[in-house]
């Protein structure tokens, strides 16, 4: 796309093609007993097909067939064929009919005419712009615009000019849209404000650092020092006093525009912009930032309160283990003393004479100090321990708690109480606290920060508050203004009117009785029928021994066949360097077309440097090293690319458009239809040393560091993908990628393993239409869980846990469809809702129905479990092709020891997606050279099993050069159908 153009090829296609395919023509081009009427009153056959196609043409795309026929691609033969069908005339006879100009102009006027239409005129240039701006109120893209002009136009009832004036009013209409939306923003500022913001791009200090370039320098490393350096940027935006109704007065998506575009644009460009873009660009970035700030001192403050107790809880594990020999020799003086002591009471001796004759009473004097010392230690509260790190607190909490207003309902009034005790006693330099200071906080912790002489222990005290602040914070039952992340609850949900019709298109009921009353009907039934087969052993696998049950486990279903047919099909792969596959793959997917520049929607002319720029993401070797290894592409403009061209939005849609490539193959049919898929989460070590190398999961060993969450379908494509700390629960993460990967794939039931489970996932992928099938870990352990008396399921019973509480469900009924109606609404992500659904306290009540609901669904499923063996299968089959992506990740990703340096979540984020593009872009390219594969074995005479197929795999990577030097020119000129690898050296197309 050419710098003035507005649309790409393939998006004029899109809406000014004429389609070829049977379904389409018919849909568009079937003509009416009216239509014929017209037609036929014309003389010759030459004259009725013109007129035919005129008449067709006029309603889509909307043009003359004059027009048509000056367009590079002309007239598809298909629509001739399918109209002269209609006629029952030969289509070669309009070859006569544009002989002369004249007849097909008179034509179109005369159907034009008749059809109510007339064609543009100059003076509907106007009118045309204005629809531009209209639909540019809430885009850049250039499609939509375009879209809305046509649309504008046919309501009209005015022919569609020539796609250059549509382009041309379109890039018109989009300008003025965005003066439009500048003024808008900077509506009602004074002067003061304007000078305010034009001072955000001058050094006035002359440290060569303006302030803009320090503000946008969010720190990530979680330290005392940063937090303050966070709210000292808040406090510099605050002052500009920009107040933030003013991102309402723009459409939503014109301001995320302003604030993407402000978030990726260096101090430089956004000084090079005229003043009224300038300024209200600036303005959105404060909007922005202030909320972005305000959580990033809270999250970072969660972490350091948050390391206070962790590292209070390690030092008393380090105790216990420290006294592991004392403790022994201790309970082996006390057992001897219980021995001695039994003795004199079978033997009627006296007990001390026998203690001190066996034991020692010295001994036992002895050891009562350190059995003392040893009690202690057992008792001491996490508190006290984190109490040591006051200092630390103390460095930034009073700075936290006066820059942040903090917000509650009724049930968490004493919290913002004990923070206003706080905040007073740091203004009035007071050491001691009110003896009637709030303790909204445990009564464990009650007891400790009392003292024996009754005064409040200030240390504990503000330990405490602000532990129990940081979990109030987590589960939204306190929030902050201002902030997105630790925002209202009742925010993340959306009105009950807007979520009703979300709710009717789910199918979900309009009550909770009617629910229940289908569920616990086939919840009864179901319970009925496992016990009866149970009873008659016709489970295949499944055994109740006593009062527990015992699951075969699933083994491997791939016959040797199988494994031979796949070593042949590898040993048939051309060999390719990754550089050569990327380019392959771009250009049969055309994904290279998704990163387009934010601030002109064209896309990247450098086609070397983007690919480069993507793989030094997945193969985690960074943009300068690997520009040193590549020829043809230098660092500046690796990090042009990379600043302007990769996002996390861009390699979303990059990746669906791969996605897309590869479902349409005929040969992923063979590993299914996509409509299933499975996540897991792969373990990636973080930094070495410093806080920015994530978090320890014991699960990994002792070394932090984070976990890439991917989803991939039945078809072996890893169409999401998400960077979380390694110790973050999988389970909310789930449903992100089943909502909003982005791709044409239908999901309908999902895999995971026991990481990836909860209640709540049970219910929330019922009501939103997923089968959600995991690998239960501890299936055995777990209860089903009636709706009626467990009595009532006779030798069952001992497999059955408490009735699921209906009441429960009633009363908030409204509140879970909401919820649901919001995640499928996208109005809020389903990983944020979970979490500070989990962060709670104590079980707030719409937290509780979700979990009932979970149980009645996870019954369901398990009974599911245990009556289908095929199930089983399925689930381990799905869990398998993500360990086969798990297994090529690791061998992409192997620069830096394959470790996640990076400090912020927006780099790591980039790592993951360049990884992703990169898998997915690898099983493309395999996917359609094993077509190829399949083929010639069976040209040359091969029996191939149509069974033996959905065995093997297109994420095999051995005949793929990962590493060297990137000759990205070369690349590109060799691009294009490799040979299959033949022995003999006989090489096939």
């Amino acid at each position: 796309m050419r710098k003035h153009e507005l649309l790409s090829e393939a998006e004029r296609e899109q809406l000014f093609g004429i389609p070829v395919d049977r379904d389409t023509l018919a849909r568009l081009y079937t003509f009416e007993i009216s239509d014929l009427e017209l037609i036929w009153n014309r003389r010759e056959d030459r004259n009725r097909l013109g007129v035919a196609l005129q008449l067709a043409l006029l309603r889509h795309p909307g043009m003359s067939l004059a027009q048509i026929l000056h367009r590079p691609a002309g007239l598809p033969n298909e629509l001739v064929i399918f109209v002269a069908e209609q006629l029952e005339i030969p289509a070669s006879v309009l070859a006569y009919y544009a002989v002369r100009e004249q007849t097909m102009t008179d034509h179109a006027r005369e159907l034009a005419t008749a059809l109510g239409l007339r064609p543009a005129a100059r003076t509907d240039i106007t009118f045309m712009i204005d629809a531009a701006a209209k639909a540019a109120c809430s885009t850049d893209k250039g499609v939509d615009i375009a879209a809305g002009i046509t649309s504008a136009l046919r309501e009209a009832k005015i022919l569609l000019p020539a796609i250059s004036t549509i382009e041309r009013t379109g890039i018109a209409g989009r300008a003025r849209a965005r003066k439009q939306a500048a003024h808008a923003l900077l509506s009602g500022l004074s002067p003061e404000h304007l000078e305010a913001l034009d001072a955000l791009l001058i050094d006035e200090t002359g440290t060569g650092t303006i302030p803009l370039i320090w503000l946008k320098a969010i720190p990530t490393a979680a330290k005392p020092d940063h937090v303050r350096g966070i709210l000292e940027r808040l406090r510099a935006i605050r002052e500009v006093n920009i107040s933030a109704k003013l991102s309402t007065a723009v459409h939503p998506d014109r301001y995320h525009q302003f604030v993407q575009e402000a978030r990726i644009s260096p101090a430089y460009m956004i000084e090079r912009y005229t003043v009224s873009r300038r300024r209200a660009t600036l303005v959105a970035l404060l909007i922005d930032l202030e909320e972005r700030l305000t959580d990033a001192a809270i999250e970072m403050a969660d972490k350091l309160v948050g390391g206070m107790f962790s590292r209070a809880q390690n030092k008393q594990t380090r105790r216990y283990a420290g006294t592991a020999r004392d403790v022994a020799r201790l309970m082996r003086l006390f057992r001897g003393t219980i021995d001695a002591l039994s003795t004199a009471h079978l033997n009627d001796t006296d007990p001390i004479e026998l203690v001190d004759e066996t034991v020692g009473w010295a001994n036992l004097l002895k050891a009562r100090h350190e059995v003392e010392e040893l009690a202690e230690t057992a008792d001491v509260d996490p508190l006290v321990s984190a109490v040591d790190r006051y200092a630390t607190l103390r460095k930034f909490a009073p700075a936290l708690i006066e820059a942040l207003e903090f917000k509650a309902g009724r049930g968490s009034a004493k919290t913002i109480a004990a923070v206003q005790t706080l905040r007073d006693l740091n203004k009035s330099g007071k050491r001691a606290v009110p003896p009637d200071a709030p303790m909204p906080f445990k009564k464990d912790w009650r007891k400790l920060v009392i003292e024996a002489d009754g005064k409040i222990n200030r240390r504990l005290y503000e330990t405490a508050t602000l532990a129990h602040l940081r979990n109030k914070l987590r589960s939204g039952d306190v929030w902050v203004e201002r902030s997105s992340a630790y925002r209202r609850f009742d925010s993340y949900l959306l009105p009950e009117p807007t979520a009703a019709p979300i709710v009717s298109g789910l199918g979900l009921p309009d009550t909770a009785d009617e629910w229940l009353a289908q569920r616990g009907r086939e919840l009864d039934w179901r319970l009925k029928r496992f016990e009866r087969r149970l009873k008659r052993n016709q489970h295949e696998g499944v055994r109740f021994t006593g009062e527990r049950l015992q699951i075969s486990p699933v083994r491997s279903a791939v016959p040797p066949e199988a494994e031979t047919l796949a070593d042949r099909l590898d040993a048939l792969m051309p060999r390719i360097q990754i550089t050569e596959l990327l380019h392959d793959v771009a250009r049969e997917t055309g994904f290279m077309s998704a990163f387009t520049n934010l601030r002109t929607g064209e896309t990247c002319r450098n086609e070397n440097a983007l690919l480069a720029a993507i793989l030094a993401n997945a193969t985690n070797l960074g943009l300068s090293r690997m520009a040193a290894a590549s020829q043809g592409v230098t660092r500046d403009q690796f990090i042009w690319t990379q600043d302007d061209y990769v996002r996390e939005d861009t390699y979303r849609k990059a990746l669906a458009a791969i996605i897309n490539a590869q479902h349409r193959l005929p040969i992923s049919s063979i590993w299914g239809d996509g409509t299933t898929s499975s996540s897991d989460g792969q373990f990636f070590r973080g930094a070495k040393r410093g806080a920015s190398g994530g978090d320890i999961n014991a699960r990994y060993g002792v070394d932090p560091g984070f976990s890439f969450y991917t989803h991939v379908s039945d078809q072996h494509g890893p169409f999401h993908i998400k960077v979380i700390t390694a110790a973050t629960h999988e389970a909310p993460y789930v449903l992100d990628g089943l909502l909003h990967h982005g791709s044409d794939l239908s999901i309908l039931e999902h895999y995971t393993d026991t990481g990836g489970v909860s209640d709540h996932m049970f219910a929330l992928c019922a009501m939103l239409g997923f089968r959600f099938c995991p690998r239960l870990r501890d299936f055995a352990d777990r209860r089903l869980i009636p709706i009626a008396q467990p009595s009532s399921y006779g030798s069952i019973a001992p497999l059955l846990g408490k009735r699921v509480r209906t009441d429960i469900i009633r009363e908030h009924w409204n509140g879970v469809v909401r919820l649901v109606a919001s995640l499928k609404s996208g109005h809020v992500a389903p990983s944020v809702i979970l979490r500070k659904l989990a962060a709670y306290e104590r079980q707030n009540k719409l937290d509780i129905a979700l979990q009932e609901i979970g149980k009645i669904e996870r019954t369901l499923f398990m009974l599911d479990w245990l009556e289908n063996p095929s199930l089983r299968r399925r689930c381990q089959a799905g869990l398998n092709k993500g360990e086969q992506r798990h297994a090529l990740a690791q061998a992409i990703y192997t620069f830096r020891q394959g470790r996640v340096i990076d400090r912020s979540r927006e780099a790591q984020q980039y790592r993951a997606s360049g990884l992703n593009l990169v898998i997915a872009a690898i099983v493309y390219w395999n996917s359609t050279y094993m077509a190829d594969a399949i083929e010639h074995l069976r040209a040359e005479g091969h029996q191939i099993d149509d069974d033996l197929l959905p065995h093997t795999s297109p994420a095999g990577w051995e005949h793929i050069a990962f590493s060297g030097d990137f000759l990205w020119d070369r690349a590109a000129r060799t691009s294009g159908r490799k040979p299959l690898t033949l022995t003999g050296g006989q090489r096939v197309a």
